[in-house]
């Protein structure tokens, strides 16, 4: 279980720079106080804190000895930038999953957590390997889990195959779609929300010189 991987939502960003140059950037102002504006609703920079927060809590109870997590927070220096990609992908993932016709059921969820319980040898297990492996607490594993199910209902749904470049590209450029309709828009202080030429699209650091604005915000998305 603890080589399993995500087939949508672990798109770190050091991945996606290092896929393919970043060609746009789809917004770079948030309103006041909020980490991502996407649609209509608000990542609070409280929000992401919290998020942040929940994790730095679960590392701390999951490693006992201070050696270890000192080792583990070396290793995730970047974890609120990364913590607001997953959070802003996730919003993404849900609008393209909707566009779809796909739904997730509770049912999807337990039989989903039930099985890689099995194979991570119990719940603790479970939240262990998706602590260490995604940044995702405890409190947050079932929307993790939903989102999973969404991205494979989803590829399905398209009839992508993900071990394929088309599949992929058909794919992301679902999910390229979301995010345009979306309107995403990150606080400058957490770098730009971008596509990239192959389609995929993320969180990069604002200060990345080929990415180039396209749109231009709307005064509702203007940090006053």
């Amino acid at each position: 279980m603890h080589r399993r991987r995500r087939i949508a939502v672990t798109l770190s960003t050091a991945a996606l720079l290092a896929a393919t140059p970043l060609l746009t950037a789809c917004g770079n102002d948030a309103r006041p106080g909020a980490a991502a504006v996407v649609g209509e609703q608000r990542i609070t920079v409280e929000q992401l804190e919290s998020r942040v927060n929940a994790v730095r809590a679960a590392q701390r109870a999951a490693i006992k000895d201070d050696e270890g997590y000192e080792r583990a927070l070396s290793g995730s220096g970047q974890l609120a930038r990364a913590t607001l990609h997953t959070m802003v992908l996730d919003r993404v993932l849900d609008r393209a999953v909707t566009n779809a016709g796909v739904e997730v059921s509770r049912k999807d969820v337990q039989q989903l957590r039930k099985g890689l319980a099995r194979q991570a040898g119990g719940e603790q297990g479970l939240r262990v390997a998706w602590l260490q492996q995604y940044n995702v607490p405890p409190s947050q594993l079932d929307a993790s889990l939903r989102t999973e199910i969404g991205a494979q209902k989803l590829s399905e749904r398209l009839g992508a195959d993900m071990n394929t470049e088309a599949g992929q590209k058909a794919f992301w450029k679902a999910l390229s779609e979301a995010s345009d309709e979306l309107d995403v828009r990150l606080n400058p202080r957490y770098g730009k929300w971008a596509v990239a030429e192959n389609g995929r699209v993320g969180r990069v650091d604002g200060s990345t010189p080929w990415v180039r604005t396209v749109t231009q915000p709307s005064p509702a998305a203007t940090v006053t």
